[in-house]
């Protein structure tokens, strides 16, 4: 049997899914499990520098995250504050650059600020980059870099017949980092959410049971090891993978 096995990840994206039953389960109170789930997420990136994950992308709250109720939304505001805050110190012992990608015009201007601040103070890590996807949805993604695009053909820069993917996809999010390898939901949903659509468009998908405060290290790297185990012909058969021109 012709065998062609995928190498390590570079890019990991994750859906953070489950803190509110997380919360109902162990019975804390509003608010509780998304705390628990903020906690969790420190292990997890340490985790993915010592195994040499070149970038991490997390979905902290989605574009319809908006229609939740009031104060929730608001813990979840400051919430993403404080990670802020939390995350700087260690990126910075670490050196990991921290991104955000999202629509910053539904944020508070103070939020913009530290979110800026942060990204400005690590921007030139390289060993790692933390994402942290705000208000984040890829179809506004992909409307978005519709506008960036508009622009040049109105500009005269760029001609509709001449616009390729490439030109597209340098105006998306994330376009200097890695296609993602891996899209993990926590939380036993199946489906993605909205989240970066282009950019998983041949990304391995994983589902687990597991709420997202008790996701874990060993339980990515049991992930990982499958991942490892897949064959990923990105539209070619396994012949041509190897090389033996089938």
């Amino acid at each position: 049997m012709v065998e062609s096995k995928a190498a390590m990840p570079q890019h990991i994206a994750i859906i953070m899914d489950g803190n509110n039953r997380y919360a109902k389960a162990h019975g804390l109170p509003t608010g509780g499990g998304h705390i628990a789930g903020k906690d969790n997420l420190d292990p997890l990136v340490e985790h993915c520098m010592d195994i040499g994950i070149r970038a991490l992308t997390v979905f902290a709250f989605s574009s319809e995250n908006w229609q939740r109720p009031a104060n929730e939304v608001a813990l979840l505001m400051k919430l993403l504050e404080q990670t802020v805050h939390d995350q700087l110190p260690r990126m910075l012992r670490h050196q990991i650059s921290l991104r955000f990608i999202g629509d910053r015009s539904t944020l508070t201007p103070h939020l913009r600020a530290i979110m800026q601040d942060a990204e400005e103070q690590t921007a030139h890590f390289t060993k790692m980059s933390l994402v942290i996807a705000i208000s984040y949805g890829g179809q506004w993604d992909i409307v978005n870099a519709c506008r960036q695009v508009a622009k040049q053909v109105a500009q005269g820069a760029l001609t509709a017949d001449a616009i390729t993917q490439d030109d597209f996809a340098r105006h998306l999010s994330l376009s200097d980092l890695p296609a993602v390898d891996m899209l993990i939901r926590t939380g036993g949903d199946y489906r993605i959410s909205n989240f970066l659509l282009w950019q998983c468009a041949y990304a391995e998908l994983f589902f687990t049971e597991t709420l997202w405060p008790d996701f874990k290290a060993a339980e990515l790297d049991q992930m990982i090891d499958i991942f490892m185990g897949r064959e990923r012909r990105f539209g070619k058969t396994s012949e041509q993978l190897l090389g033996l021109g089938f």
